[in-house]
């Protein structure tokens, strides 16, 4: 059966100089297999990850598993712990305003260097214990600037550092008010079909900071330019990272967070890290689209709004998506204005607050979705 293990990592400390720590739980099988790295909560609001992490826990005491697995609930304790009134603003850190999941490191010069040391000689397994060395050896670089970093970077870092060494990484977050949806790396479409989770956005291999693409931009760029390099030798990315999203901010739903668990542990079957568990993933209806077509719907003027299309629904263009009252004008024929939707659309989330400013991001949404094929369930 699997070996557990629990430790914790100081991620930051407090201005009384008390450190503060966050707990990780190691699963390592009987069996060799691909290494799983799960973390939830570096926005602090995004409390829901916890629970899906607490599920997968359980699974995983009772499921023998190849490789290991790695689960760092809460992983932002800063964040957490930042409120104003009745709201955790967990979002960015207060004293810089670094959004916290905006803090990873990606270097190409660092790439382009590893790849004018290689010979063809090299097995590819040779290669990727050099260049995890090399990544985490930078990381550590980073963690030790003469200057200082800033406290969002050094948490993320330090994440970071353990999250390079897995095979799989998952970063569990929420959306402000929300429908499920994940983000998939272009190379990894296969894998969307195996999370429970109707709605997938394909990335490219764009780094803006966050932790999945701090981790498959590194792999990703380093597969491609050993193809350029080594042409007549076949190169595949070895990892795959995905950023989940799993409802709305500010709430817990320990019903939901199984069913999460459930599509997470399909994956991981199809990828080979549960030994002889019999977990398929829903047959459900999954839409997708490419980066592009993610959009954001701003608000031209400010008001009170009522939002009358719920996350996940399909609506057609033309549609009421919302109403704006203006206090300004309850007299007169401008009092209620609409917002209708551009195009046909899925939304995907809104804005948390009926209190919005002139260009507020009022929803996001898919265009030019299309319906990824089932898998077979037996």
């Amino acid at each position: 059966m699997n070996t557990f293990t629990k430790e914790h990592l100081s991620v930051a400390s407090n201005a009384s100089g008390r450190k503060m720590h966050v707990p990780v739980y190691r699963f390592q099988g009987e069996e060799p297999g691909p290494k799983v790295y799960i973390q939830s909560s570096v926005h602090g609001a995004e409390v829901q990850g916890n629970v899906v992490i607490y599920h997968l826990i359980e699974y995983l005491k009772v499921t023998p598993i190849r490789g290991e697995v790695v689960l760092i609930p809460n992983c932002n304790p800063v964040g957490t712990n930042i409120k104003s009134g009745e709201y955790t603003l967990g979002r960015f850190d207060p004293v810089n305003g670094e959004n916290w999941n905006r803090g990873y490191f990606f270097k190409e010069e660092l790439i382009n260097d590893f790849i004018d040391t290689l010979t063809e000689e090299q097995s590819f397994d040779d290669i990727k214990l050099a260049f995890r060395h090399r990544v985490k050896e930078a990381i550590d670089t980073e963690l030790s600037k003469t200057w200082g970093i800033g406290l969002a970077s050094r948490l993320n870092l330090q994440l970071q550092y353990l999250a390079f060494e897995a095979d799989i990484v998952i970063d569990l977050h929420t959306g402000s008010v929300a429908t499920r949806h994940i983000y998939v790396p272009e190379y990894a479409k296969d894998s969307a079909q195996y999370f429970n989770i109707p709605h997938v956005i394909f990335i490219p291999n764009q780094f803006d900071g966050a932790l999945d693409e701090s981790v498959f931009c590194h792999w990703w760029t380093l597969a491609d330019k050993l193809s350029q390099k080594f042409p007549q030798r076949k190169w595949s990315v070895p990892v795959e990272a995905f950023t989940l999203e799993m409802g709305s901010q500010e709430v817990i739903d320990f019903d939901s967070g199984q069913y999460d668990a459930n599509g997470i542990m399909a994956y991981l079957n199809y990828k080979s890290c549960l030994v002889s568990a019999d977990i398929k993933p829903k047959d459900i209806a999954r839409y997708a689209v490419y980066l592009d077509d993610y959009k954001t719907l701003y608000t031209q003027d400010g008001g009170i709004v009522e939002y009358n299309v719920k996350p996940g629904q399909h609506i057609k263009e033309g549609d009421v998506l919302a109403k704006i009252l203006n206090v300004d004008d309850l007299d007169n024929d401008n009092a209620v204005s609409y917002i209708y939707a551009p195009k046909d659309l899925i939304a995907i989330l809104h804005f948390p607050s009926a209190s919005v400013l002139c260009g507020t991001q009022l929803y996001k949404g898919f265009i030019n979705y299309f319906k990824l094929p089932s898998v077979p369930v037996e």
